[in-house]
């Protein structure tokens, strides 16, 4: 076995679409700048939906779609950097609500690589053989950790999840992955941290480069994080198809990341890839973190978009700094 198998895939987003002009009535900025900077039109935003039950919705139309019950998935993987609970994992609970009552269960905390990365693990335990089906969820409540007083920030953001059974198939399959830890202060987000009566507050070094920002809500500085993207997504792509014994043009389509179309148009460019072989929704569903990507293959099949034997490039880069990419026949 030298790969995996997408079987079936699903995605949820929520009801409720936010347009860019309504941004302009918190912050100073227009529908125009937003599109022209980042491609972004609207995003949505969950109300009553929380991480884990968009993350469900999502599941049970990726299993109807591949054809399997529940209790035939052995292993369920949930990336999320929005998760509802400290514990119980959100893997747990989907686990719990679609009844797949003989999986385990991991989360997985990779930012925006986070779907990219489960690909990946989800092939290597396939390869040990006692696992045979596998759930990967990725589902993300950015909107809660947004700084809606941050207008270069609080407009990239949108909520959503995707999902997808894998199984594994002696097929197109390649993976790579990385991380620059030392540019964790680019782009991060606090916890919200509780007042203990035992400890005062925590010394401005002990803070990421003592950099402020406001717990529960993410920083971001865009020129550093659009400079390691605009780098790390076509050398991952590169070293996929390296890997996998391809070249660039072998590729039917190109999956990144949605972050800011300037960052896809950039890395297409260095791939010599035309544009028309990249997916784009960002200007449906903003930036989406790890659930961007199993979004939009959700959306391509369900299309016709994407058909049996074509060979795809998924890349993921976000806070950490974290990358990775895959290639693949679907």
């Amino acid at each position: 076995m030298t790969g995996i198998r997408i079987c079936g895939t699903g995605s949820y987003l929520p009801d409720h679409v936010v347009e860019n002009e309504a941004f302009t009535r918190i912050v100073e900025t227009s529908d125009e700048w937003i599109r022209t900077r980042t491609g972004i039109s609207r995003r949505h935003i969950a109300e009553q939906d929380t991480c884990w039950s968009m993350g469900v919705k999502a599941a049970q139309r990726a299993i109807e779609a591949a054809g399997v019950r529940p209790e035939e998935i052995d292993l369920i993987l949930f990336t999320t950097v929005t998760a509802d609970y400290l514990s119980p994992s959100m893997s747990c609970i989907v686990q719990g609500e679609i009844g797949a009552v003989h999986a385990s269960c991991i989360d997985i905390a990779c930012a925006c690589a986070g779907y990219v990365y489960a690909l990946d693990m989800a092939r290597r335990y396939l390869a040990c053989g006692d696992i045979h089906t596998v759930l990967i969820v990725s589902s993300e409540m950015l909107s809660r950790a947004t700084d809606f007083s941050d207008r270069s920030t609080c407009v990239l953001f949108g909520d959503g999840a995707g999902a997808c059974v894998v199984r594994a198939e002696d097929v197109l399959f390649a993976t790579d992955l990385g991380a620059d830890g030392t540019g964790a202060h680019f782009m991060f987000g606090r916890h919200r941290r509780p007042e203990i009566p035992f400890a005062g507050q925590p010394a401005a070094e002990n803070q990421i480069c003592g950099i402020p920002a406001q717990d529960g809500t993410f920083y971001m500085d865009g020129k550093a994080v659009y400079k390691f993207a605009t780098a790390a997504m076509p050398d991952t792509l590169r070293r996929c198809c390296d890997k996998a014994g391809i070249g660039l043009s072998d590729l039917d389509w190109v999956v990144p990341h949605q972050a800011n179309i300037r960052i896809i148009q950039t890395a297409m460019k260095k791939l010599g890839l035309p544009m028309e072989k990249a997916w784009v929704n960002i200007h449906e569903t903003a930036n989406t973190s790890s659930a961007s990507i199993p979004i939009a293959l959700d959306e391509m099949i369900r299309a016709g978009r994407l058909t049996r034997g074509q060979k795809v490039g998924v890349a993921g880069f976000g806070a950490g700094l974290v990358y990775a990419g895959a290639v693949f026949s679907y």
